[in-house]
């Protein structure tokens, strides 16, 4: 048996313009990234996480290889919920990977 991922959603901003103090707009638009792997992560984790940016970390999930959206500083939904990342996804090199996932992305639960 193949190990396959779930579909999330993930929110992507694009910048649309400028205000009037000539800072940017963004728009937000949810896409769906096929295949991504959710997993618990380890209570020393938890742990690290918290003393060290002050975010409870809730899951780790793995991209695709071959996915090119920004994962830094967005909201994802998965499991009826919705969870913000946790500073920048680590990422190893496609071909000293052996199987399809290639990016580590942490994430906490988002009240907004």
């Amino acid at each position: 048996m193949a190990i396959r991922g779930t579909t999330v959603l993930l929110t992507v901003k694009t910048q649309t313009g400028t205000d009037g103090f000539n800072k940017p707009v963004y728009t937000e638009i949810t896409v769906p990234v096929e295949n991504v792997l959710i997993g618990e992560p380890k209570t020393e984790d938890i742990i690290n996480e918290l003393q060290l940016s002050g975010k409870k970390l809730a899951y780790t999930l793995a991209v695709p290889k071959g996915d090119t959206h920004d994962w830094t500083d967005t909201k994802v939904q998965f499991f009826g919920q919705v969870f913000r990342t946790i500073g920048e996804p680590t990422q190893g090199i496609d071909e000293l990977i052996p199987l399809s996932w290639n990016k580590k992305v942490k994430v906490e639960h988002y009240e907004g």
